[in-house]
């Protein structure tokens, strides 16, 4: 039986010819990835098991982006003593204040990441990297410890769903949309411990930022990683960035999959997540009755270039309604100093947002948008949970950045279109 992506990249890293679903490998990694909150704990175990070196300090990489710029002596505290541990081993891959972007936008931007590789992060959607045809997945803390020594972890081989691409995406519909939409139809634990491996011809029709976002909320479907294949659009992305040679792993014709799912990109409309589960996937036309306090443009999920563009097409000439406020985060420094080029900072501040440095903060109800009791955020966030952003009583909608502009113009969840 042949093998999936996935199951390719895993075989190769633990110097196998195969593995199969289920299988029990320890697989070297390209890269170990921590921030300001999973680090710590990483750093205590990895003192407390007596290790005394990193196994390569250029494979390491530490982003300080949920609570940074620090909003508090703890969280001051957690990034001194993740600064302190990178000074001492020396790790190349060190972004602070000012450096810093959001981890899964500033990682595949630096070219730290590459087709055909390895890499675990302590942080749920570390999975993003499958954008660009590489394996990797979140683990916990104490992994992350232990494999900041040995370079290496184990995992259990996941089995596969194969979701089959076709058709082109309309007008205003996104990455986000197309996500939101699988969820919706397999829900949040519709692949658990699974891969969902995108093909087909529509996989063409998405830019590598779209794929960054679907491969982003892969384990909000409850998947192991989201995957897709290397082709010319991910070797745009990489020329220039990735310095070291990669391998790109296709996919056996005889992979062995759990089931296909179908979807036609032409017939994705603009959804929205409604609380609280991001399988709860509406068409954005059915929001005219949900009034809205606060909208967020941001996060790992929808924090690039095209996003803030997309957001800022939508907000030119225009103002939030009354009461609405709007937080716009671009994920990486570059990004935000793009922003600015363009013109698009000026149109968010026109149009009666703030616009803050590269930041996780509200996305986790950290900080820079907590909503009160009984108020309402349209977000392009990843999560909607109970209190994800705040009070137990808040709702957040999850949406694409065009979206949560429109809805911010109209004062409710509101189509691009309907404006």
């Amino acid at each position: 039986m042949g093998m999936t992506m996935t199951q390719k990249i895993l075989a190769q890293h633990a110097g196998l010819e195969s593995v199969r679903a289920g299988q029990l490998i320890q697989a070297k990694l390209d890269l170990v990835l921590g921030n300001d909150i999973t680090t710590p704990v990483a750093i205590n175990e990895f003192e407390a098991a007596g290790f005394d070196k990193v196994f390569d300090k250029s494979r390491i990489a530490m982003v300080m982006d949920h609570f940074a710029p620090n909003k508090d002596i703890k969280s001051a505290t957690q990034c001194k003593q993740c600064r302190t541990f990178a000074r001492k081993f020396g790790i190349d891959h060190y972004y602070d204040v000012g450096a810093m972007g959001i981890e899964h936008a500033l990682l595949p931007e630096k070219g730290l990441v590459a087709p055909g590789e390895t890499v675990i992060g302590a942080d749920s959607h570390t999975c993003t990297y499958g954008a660009l045809g590489a394996f990797s997945t979140g683990v916990g803390s104490t992994d992350l410890g232990a494999a900041m020594a040995a370079g290496q972890t184990w995992f259990k081989v996941p089995s596969a769903i194969r979701v089959n691409l076709t058709g082109k995406l309309g007008p205003y519909v996104s990455g986000k949309d197309v996500i939101l939409t699988l969820i919706g139809m397999i829900g949040v634990d519709g692949a658990r411990y699974q891969s969902l491996e995108f093909t087909g011809p529509g996989v063409k029709e998405l830019t590598i930022y779209d794929r960054l976002t679907i491969s982003n909320m892969a384990i909000e479907a409850g998947g192991k990683n989201g995957i897709f294949p290397v082709d010319d659009v991910t070797r745009a992305y990489v020329e220039g960035r990735v310095d070291r040679p990669w391998t790109a792993f296709e996919a056996d014709p005889d992979a062995e999959y759990e089931r296909t799912v179908e979807i036609d990109l032409s017939k994705v409309e603009c959804t929205v997540a409604w609380p609280h589960l991001p399988e709860n996937a509406h068409s954005a036309r059915e929001g005219k009755d949900i009034a809205i306090d606060q909208i967020v443009i941001g996060s790992c999920t929808n924090g690039q270039l095209p996003d803030i563009a997309a957001a800022a097409a939508i907000l030119k000439g225009r103002h939030l309604a009354p009461g609405v406020r709007g937080i716009v985060i671009p994920a990486t420094q570059s990004v935000y100093k793009e922003s600015i080029r363009l013109g698009y900072i000026d149109i968010f501040v026109d149009a009666g947002c703030i616009v803050s440095t590269p930041t996780c903060g509200p996305c986790l109800g950290g900080y820079m948008g907590i909503l009160a009791a009984g108020e309402r955020c349209v977000s392009t966030t990843n999560r909607n949970f109970v209190g994800r952003m705040g009070h137990v009583d808040s709702e957040v909608y999850l949406a694409s950045p065009a979206v949560a502009a429109a809805s911010g113009v109209a004062g409710h969840i509101c189509h691009p279109d309907e404006l």
